[in-house]
This record gives structure tokens, sequence and C-alpha cells, in this order.
């Protein structure tokens, strides 16, 4: 059996030239997380795409209702634009992207654009 007292591990000495010895303690600090920035996705009106496949759009791709969908479509009509719905910057992009698609796909020049929320 080894009967020999363990020694103490060496304390590294400080590197020549690093003041009288005295140790430096940082604080962290709480970093403060903004929200992310919104964007509102906004319909355009024009001439041509019927009222019914506007108001079927924003049923299928902003989950809303008929009635709420009829008179987001009608403020498009009568005021030139309308807001469908804020999202995330990607989100909106993509929202924008499958309006545009369906629009083509339809035949329909029906204008969709995305813009920060202010």
């Amino acid at each position: 059996m080894a009967s020999k007292i363990p020694k103490k591990p060496s304390i590294p000495e400080p590197p020549a030239g690093s003041g009288n010895g005295d140790s430096v303690v940082l604080e962290r600090r709480t970093q403060r997380v903004k929200p992310p920035q919104m964007f509102q996705v906004v319909l355009l009106n024009d001439d041509f795409t019927p009222m019914e496949f506007v108001v079927h759009i924003i049923q299928e791709y902003f989950s809303k209702d008929r009635e709420t969908a009829t008179q987001i479509m009608l403020k498009i009509h009568l005021e030139g634009k309308g807001i469908c719905g804020i999202y995330t910057r990607d989100v909106a992009g993509t929202k924008v992207d499958q309006v545009l698609a369906a629009s083509r796909a339809a035949g329909h020049p029906l204008q969709c654009l995305s813009e920060p929320v202010e």
C-alpha cells in the first residue's frame, strides 16, 4: 500500500509583465433582444382580377373566414390596397410568392407585396 501524501497541484506563475498578479473579473451583461421586424402583406387593386378570386386567395393563404375576406376585398377595391396579414419577413415573403404563383396560374394579374410595419 502506498502511504505517500499526494502533492498539491502547482499553480502556474502569471506571465512576465502582467502586473502585480491581480486578476480581472468580467461581469456578464444581459443582452436585450429585440423582437423581429414585422411585415404586412398587401394586395393591390386592379381592374381585371375577379372579386371572388380575391376572396378565395384571402381565405386560402391568409386563413380568413368568408366574411372577413370579403371585407378585405372590398377595402382593396375601394381604397386601392388592403392588408391581409402581418408576419415576420420570411413568412411574409413566402405568402407573397404563394399568392403571386396562384394568381399567375389562374391567369390573373393580381399584385401582392410585403412592406415593413412602422
